[in-house]
């Protein structure tokens, strides 16, 4: 079975010439056409035009299920985390992985339902800017209650935004656990941010044995590099009926 799976920070849907483009992003994805996707710095506003609520807008418009994880509140509205899935989404859940003194941040597990009896545990992460923040969110999401609680039956993705510009602790734990993608590998090139011209590699994806990656690409398209400071972080991968 094959599958792909993106990561992709949409920064508010704010992108760099300043305009919040909700329906840019939702181009991009288009563009990306991945069959399950972890977003980061998501603005969702209950009032105003349906776009004001960035998850639910993108999950319409581009027919696909969803499931949210709320860090804070900002602007009357919920931001955080979400993921967005072609196929059925089973339970999840939000953790907080917030440092005092530092800004919110949380990891949103969600289950995806492949086939009846194929399902993943995705795992969408947004660590902090800061050193020591990491460091100590790193420790938290392999804590029994995240991603070894005993209730985790199925393979793991943990993906997303680990704001680490130097291999940090965070990596360092998730690769001693998982398989991580060697992005030079793939794509020549060390780095994922900014999109214009990357010069730090922040987004990743680490996974279970069971998966395996055939190919991964950063997005980059006249829309893409222009409706974020992030590009799309995209891998197909493929799980085997033997491996299975």
């Amino acid at each position: 079975m094959r599958f792909r799976i993106a990561t992709y920070n949409v920064h508010k849907c704010r992108g760099l010439d300043g305009r919040v483009r909700p329906d840019r992003i939702a181009r991009v994805l288009k563009e990306v056409d991945a069959d399950v996707v972890a977003l980061q710095e998501v603005l969702s506003i209950q009032r105003g035009p349906p776009e004001a609520h960035q998850a639910e807008y993108l999950a319409a418009a581009l027919g696909l299920n969803l499931r949210v994880g709320i860090t804070r509140t900002l602007r009357g509205g919920a931001y955080g985390n979400a993921v967005l899935s072609r196929f059925a989404l089973g339970g999840g859940r939000s953790h907080d992985l917030s440092v005092a003194g530092r800004e919110p941040r949380g990891c949103l597990r969600a289950d995806v339902l492949l086939a009846r009896d194929r399902r993943l545990h995705v795992f969408n992460v947004h660590l902090g800017t800061s050193y020591r923040e990491r460091r100590v969110q790193g420790r938290r999401i392999l804590e029994p209650g995240i991603l070894d609680s005993p209730e985790l039956r199925a393979p793991r993705i943990v993906l997303g935004d680990f704001n680490e510009w130097p291999p940090g602790l965070a990596s360092r734990l998730l690769r001693a656990r998982l398989n991580s993608v060697d992005i030079r590998t793939h794509l020549r090139r060390r780095r994922t941010y900014p999109g214009l011209a990357p010069i730090v590699h922040l987004d990743h994806i680490y996974f279970d044995d069971p998966l395996e990656i055939d190919a991964l690409a950063l997005h980059r398209s006249r829309t893409a590099l222009v409706a974020s400071d992030h590009l799309p972080l995209v891998a197909d991968l493929r799980w085997e009926v033997a491996a299975a």
